[in-house]
């Protein structure tokens, strides 16, 4: 069995071979060709606003399918003009128990009327209380990336 200081004696040999490897072979003198890096906000420089694209919220129409298990629902109508402010919540008009029998819309989640440690509340918890956090309603609008992305296999 191999002592501690011949284990660090040896991982620090293997250190310096793979440092000085590419220097044996010429790797470390060659050149490389610079790599142009283009962010999301393209050319806009980050003191000027970069304007949002343009886009548009679906109009109305039932739940949408989510794509991973975790998903927070997206919002399946326009919220503009919608106040979300500490004192009032424009969703809860609709989205409230006791409202949605009248409007016909999707009850908040019971766990938004838990604390973190699991205490029930009368009323949403403050802090699931400002929807847009997690909820977004949904767009036209393209991936800003190229991706792979690919649903959850048990949501297909």
């Amino acid at each position: 069995m191999m002592c501690a200081l011949s284990r660090n004696l040896c991982s620090l040999l293997a250190c310096c071979i793979v440092l000085l490897l590419p220097l044996q072979t010429g790797a470390a003198t060659a050149e490389l060709a610079p790599v142009k890096v283009q962010g999301l906000r393209g050319a806009v420089p980050i003191e000027q606003i970069n304007p949002p694209g343009r886009y548009r919220q679906e109009r109305d129409h039932g739940p949408a399918d989510r794509d991973f298990v975790q998903q927070p629902p997206l919002i399946p109508h326009s919220i503009q003009g919608y106040q979300i402010t500490a004192n009032f919540n424009k969703c809860m008009d609709c989205h409230a128990w006791q409202k949605t029998k009248v409007s016909g819309a999707t009850k908040v989640s019971v766990t938004h009327y838990r604390t973190r440690e699991g205490q029930e509340l009368d009323s949403v918890s403050p802090l699931r209380y400002f929807c847009n956090q997690c909820h977004v309603p949904q767009t036209d609008a393209k991936p800003l990336v190229d991706n792979t992305y690919q649903r959850a296999r048990g949501l297909r």
